[in-house]
């Protein structure tokens, strides 16, 4: 696992954005796994800004909610739209949002011949995708129900509409059949999300922990989302201090 931390969220997307930007030259039409929501923005448009052809690129997003129409501003197919396919000039053909059954979702991944690159973001209750502290390890795309905070988490997103309740999403296992994960995280609301994630075990109860078992896994961090981690570090390496100098 590669952890790279830098200055501020539009350094997290700068570096992200050279990330997809260097493979997609090695294969244009590359299978690029997205998340949405904020933490993703900067990387986003950090590639629209680029000069790179993304347009032979496929898209898979991650989830969607359920009972939101797709026109709907809310709806991560809108978000999709909005921030991914029109900015980088993607064929609307070429994209796949979560519809239907988790069995259909496989069925598409499957057809565009399985994402190669899987952008992720974090939740601050260890949430990866939709699946919610308590996802099996192993499952598959399904409808789950959402937590109170994923939905407060979310409810900006809504104004004074009733969060959805429910939402389709990649499973766990699925999204560890992608070739390469990149995690990204900002603020320091995620940090305590993120130290369990990548130094605790790989439980349930923190479902991002699942990258810890994946071959080929970059994380980027901003300062403020590394901090929970770094202190762990200046721990561990204090009481490595104390075994090695027993009179401190």
């Amino acid at each position: 696992m590669d952890v790279v931390v830098v200055d501020d969220a539009a350094a997290v997307g700068e570096h992200v954005a050279g990330l997809v930007s260097g493979m997609v030259e090695r294969d244009p039409g590359l299978v690029l796994g997205v998340a949405t929501g904020a933490t993703m923005l900067p990387a986003y448009r950090a590639l629209a800004r680029g000069s790179g052809d993304l347009s032979r690129v496929h898209i898979v997003a991650l989830d969607e909610y359920v009972g939101v129409p797709a026109a709907h501003p809310a709806s991560f197919a809108a978000y999709v739209e909005r921030e991914i396919v029109v900015p980088l000039g993607i064929p609307q053909h070429q994209v796949v949002v979560p519809q239907g059954s988790g069995e259909e979702l496989e069925r598409r991944i499957e057809e565009v011949g399985g994402v190669a690159l899987q952008l992720l973001g974090i939740g601050r209750n260890g949430h990866l995708a939709f699946n919610e502290p308590g996802s099996p390890l192993d499952a598959r795309s399904r409808v789950v129900a959402l937590s109170e905070t994923t939905r407060q988490d979310n409810a900006g997103s809504f104004g004074d509409e009733r969060v959805p309740t429910h939402a389709m999403t990649q499973g766990l296992g699925t999204i560890l059949e992608a070739g390469r994960l990149v995690l990204l995280a900002t603020g320091e609301a995620k940090a305590e999300a993120v130290v369990a994630a990548l130094t605790g075990p790989v439980t349930p109860d923190c479902p991002a922990s699942v990258v810890q078992w994946h071959p080929r896994v970059t994380v980027v961090l901003d300062v403020a989302a590394a901090s929970a981690l770094q202190r762990r570090r200046s721990v561990e390496g204090a009481e490595r201090e104390r075994v090695h100098h027993p009179q401190l």
